[in-house]
């Protein structure tokens, strides 16, 4: 199954049901016949089939009706980060080669400060209308859509075809370009229907950025199950929580942080049409699944640990008495924990309960199969057939698997090997706590102290949240002197990505705003 003829079989079946929600509503036969214009004018501005158009637009409708488009065009979606500095946009596009480049008036400035700089620059397309910015004559995507038919486009997709091309940056280094196929794309949103317990029609909040693979799902799971998908292009909780009760939102699938957000309106309990929860992109405190759980009463909680290359790694089912668990292999992955030496082959499988780092078969259908242009990628994380993640985790006596941290994020202090997010799960007990990240920062007698920066409770001053954090290390945490922290350091917030990946390379770096500080004894 190819993704366009998912959305057009989707609209034959329903035609009148509500696609998408929101101030802009759109039916299934009306989103299906905005596509196919969309995707005729993407032929006629120059992205022709097999190339790859880049869009930078600042989300919603308009960006998953372009994602669409691209799919009946057989062009490669390649939806690149809003929050890519000028430099990195740069380099996304020389990287990839795009037919065009598609943005907003939000993102005019930063892809003209990025194609000054390259040598044969794709071409710029708006969205719509004409920016103040735009220079005169710059093509409009809507202006061709109005004039081009809404009959299918000529253009016959396979599953093999590929379908998006998503960056991945990380936290370090240059994005690495992931290709996904349309099969690769039916069979994670269908995983995504399974795992999850989506129901046919279900209304969904669609604010997850579609530059990443939590975005791409739940807008394509929407379609796969006939619902609704309820725009928000850019997150602010107000707002989400104003969607999700005027909707009838039955599902979300968001971060954590997103999740606080919420929460600490107070007014997450109005949320009573929120059946399923599932979060993904970081950990999930023991304090917040708690609080969603009592305050939503879900009838589905769900931890999904995956990435943009497999899609699905584990799925734990029951977050909520088992916070921060990431279960077991999902409905189409095979897991393991192998040895995590780099050189270690995917036979070299850990002994029940001992840490291992977390190898997941390419035979998923869920799975890309190698970075795009990046071979020294492809050697540090795909090996006889599996895809190396890069990630720690042990099991219980149950068999569900617990992700200890990354084997880049090792600390080495004073000669013994110390893996953070196995204390950051102990520390995130503290009820006092908000949020617990745990870095090595240079130590001049352990060489790196294990060192843990924490958000307080909001009542709460620097002082306090440091007296009890400390207070809870030491006396009820269980932590072994040798994994406590040697310094607590209170910060207003811990640096995340977009998408509310972690950003520990910038707290050792030193980008904080401190608050208190255990190692200087008193708060500044």
């Amino acid at each position: 199954m190819d993704v366009a003829r998912a959305l057009r079989w989707t609209a034959a079946r329903y035609p009148h049901r509500r696609a998408v929600g929101g101030a802009a509503p759109l039916t299934y036969s009306e989103w299906d016949a905005r596509t196919e214009r969309v995707a005729h004018a993407l032929h006629e501005l120059g992205a022709a089939e097999g190339s790859r158009a880049a869009l930078l637009l600042a989300g919603g409708e308009p960006l998953a009706t372009l994602h669409l488009a691209a799919q009946k065009a057989r062009v490669v979606s390649l939806p690149l980060s809003t929050r890519f500095s000028s430099e990195e946009v740069a380099y996304c596009l020389a990287d990839s080669e795009p037919s065009l480049v598609a943005v907003d008036e939000s993102t005019l400035t930063v892809v003209s400060q990025a194609i000054d700089s390259l040598d044969g620059p794709p071409p710029v397309v708006v969205w719509a209308g004409r920016p103040e910015n735009s220079p005169p004559g710059m093509p409009s995507i809507d202006a061709a859509a109005r004039r081009s038919p809404s009959t299918p486009v000529p253009s016959t997709p396979t599953e093999d075809d590929i379908s998006v091309m998503l960056y991945t940056s990380g936290t370090t280094g240059r994005p690495k370009g992931v290709p996904r196929t349309h099969r690769a794309e039916h069979y994670a949103a269908l995983a995504h229907l399974i795992q999850t317990g989506h129901r046919p029609g279900e209304v969904t909040l669609g604010v997850m950025p579609m530059f990443h693979t939590m975005g791409l799902r739940t807008l394509l799971a929407s379609v796969l199950a006939a619902g609704t998908w309820v725009p928000l292009a850019k997150f602010e909780t107000q707002a989400a929580l104003h969607l999700i009760t005027s909707e009838s939102v039955g599902a979300l699938y968001l971060v954590p942080t997103i999740y606080w957000s919420l929460a600490e309106t107070g007014r997450l309990e109005d949320a009573t049409s929120v059946r399923r929860i599932a979060y993904a992109g970081a950990s999930m405190t023991p304090t917040l699944a708690q609080q969603l759980g009592d305050t939503l009463s879900p009838e589905r909680f769900v931890n999904h640990f995956g990435s943009t290359e497999i899609y699905t790694f584990t799925i734990g089912p029951d977050a909520a008495t088992k916070p921060g668990c990431a279960g077991r292999a999902g409905i189409f992955s095979n897991v393991r924990l192998v040895d995590p030496d780099p050189g270690a082959s995917p036979a070299d499988v850990v002994a029940p309960g001992e840490q291992g780092q977390v190898a997941v078969s390419l035979r998923s259908p869920e799975a890309f199969s190698g970075y795009w242009r990046r071979p020294d990628a492809d050697r540090k994380s795909i090996r006889d057939g599996w895809y190396f993640t890069g990630d720690l985790a042990t099991t219980d006596d149950d068999g569900d698997i617990w992700v200890s941290g990354r084997v880049d994020d090792m600390i080495n202090s004073g000669g013994e090997n110390i893996y953070p997010e196995e204390i950051e799960h102990v520390l995130a007990s503290c009820p006092d706590l908000r949020e617990v990240v745990v870095v090595g920062t240079p130590d001049p007698k352990w060489g790196s102290a294990v060192t843990a920066f924490v958000v307080g409770a909001r009542d709460d001053s620097p002082s306090e949240t440091l007296a009890k954090a400390e207070r809870f290390a030491r006396f009820e945490s269980g932590l072994p002197s040798m994994k406590r922290p040697k310094r607590f350091v209170v910060v207003d917030r811990i640096p995340k990505s977009a998408v509310g990946k972690i950003l520990r390379r910038r707290l050792v770096d030193g980008d904080f705003t401190q608050l208190a500080d255990s190692s200087e004894g008193t708060p500044t």
